[in-house]
């Protein structure tokens, strides 16, 4: 996992509710569209979940 990995990943825990991308990319500071690319990544790594439309969780 790289460290923008680490970082979308720790902004979600640190929430502790199912955020949108563009919440995950202010906390993270990071560009949304690179955030969304990390989530799909990290979804089929089986690290984060969707449990409602458009909002992703950490599993």
């Amino acid at each position: 996992m790289d460290s923008k990995e680490k970082t979308v990943l720790d902004a979600m825990i640190k929430e502790g509710k199912p955020m949108r991308p563009g919440d995950i990319a202010k906390k993270s500071e990071l560009d949304k569209d690179e955030v969304s690319k990390i989530i799909d990544k990290l979804k089929k790594e089986g690290k984060v979940t969707s449990p409602k439309r458009c909002f992703y969780a950490p599993v």
